[in-house]
């Protein structure tokens, strides 16, 4: 009968619309393989080294926790651990604060606001390593800044932390800051563009001084934003190596070891597969505890919405 559809059509096109719908998951197959084998598989097979005996090449010979025992039995692992907070402090408080204060400063609609946002970012776009060698120019005491000041008469002025074992780590974290706070500067901005323009008016008519605003108001709507800059800034904590090398190879001595260069020098030099592998378990956990309260949080904030 014209206008009605036999039922072989009709199951055909269910099943062409069932094809669709499930087309994009089989989309991601390819995706998800790779996802499971070159990182799930990569990290599985380095915490599985970290128990073995391996050298300059992996082994089966299982030794249980020998690794970690070692790895926390080595003084140069334990300073690489204290230089790694100190360090990350440093930089992440930094780069946070002056992010925030530029992103204020920028949100402010000054004249010239997108040439400021690109001189403010441009830092992030340069290497870890570019950074590294400019600001270890900087801080030569014979080249960089203490030769400049020394240069307009200040002859007694004196600014040589890059080769000071207690200040080294604190050189390295402001060649850090300055190439990071652009990026947490853009970040904030996004968060203050987002922020309801009523507010601002309330607290105008209300008489509220800027800077309260901005510390009882606008920083609370804010925190998912400082969340997300605060996760970025601690992976490149973890992550901090190319500037350390770049900057003084770990020294003076091993003032400025940190945990990757650790676990690169074990890794290429002393052939020492399975402490480097330790190392790196460790570090792993570092992150995923990292990870673990801001994936919490953002598992509240979508059961709360529903």
């Amino acid at each position: 009968m014209k206008g009605r559809s036999s039922p072989t059509k009709e199951r055909s096109g269910r099943l062409g619309r069932g094809w669709d719908l499930h087309m994009p998951y089989f989309a991601l197959i390819p995706l998800l393989i790779v996802v499971i084998v070159f990182y799930l598989g990569t990290m599985a097979w380095s915490v599985g080294v970290s128990f073995t005996s391996s050298k300059l090449l992996p082994t089966a010979n299982y030794v249980g926790l020998e690794q970690y025992r070692v790895l926390f039995g080595t003084a140069r692992w334990l300073v690489a651990l204290e230089n790694i907070v100190l360090f990350g402090f440093t930089f992440m408080a930094s780069c946070l604060v002056f992010g925030f204060l530029l992103a204020v400063f920028v949100d402010q609609k000054v004249r010239g606001e997108g040439i400021f946002r690109t001189i403010f970012l441009f830092p992030y776009a340069m290497s870890f390593i570019v950074t590294g060698l400019v600001w270890q120019w900087l801080l030569n005491p014979g080249l960089g800044i203490q030769q400049f000041v020394r240069g307009l008469g200040l002859e007694q002025f004196t600014f040589g932390w890059i080769n000071d074992q207690q200040l080294a780590i604190y050189a390295i974290a402001i060649a850090a800051f300055w190439q990071g706070s652009g990026l947490i500067m853009v970040i904030m901005l996004a968060g203050l563009r987002g922020v309801d323009v009523e507010l601002w008016k309330a607290a105008k008519i209300d008489g509220v001084p800027t800077w309260r605003v901005y510390m009882s108001i606008v920083l609370p709507i804010l925190r998912p934003t400082v969340a997300t800059a605060v996760v970025l800034l601690a992976l490149g904590v973890v992550k901090a190596y190319d500037v350390v090398v770049a900057m003084t190879q770990g020294g003076p001595g091993v003032a400025t070891e940190v945990p990757a260069k650790f676990i690169m020098d074990y890794l290429f030099q002393r052939q020492n597969l399975g402490l480097a592998m330790a190392g790196s378990t460790v570090m792993l956990l570092s992150v995923l505890m990292l990870l673990a309260p801001y994936l919490y949080a953002q598992y509240l904030r979508k059961e709360s919405r529903h």
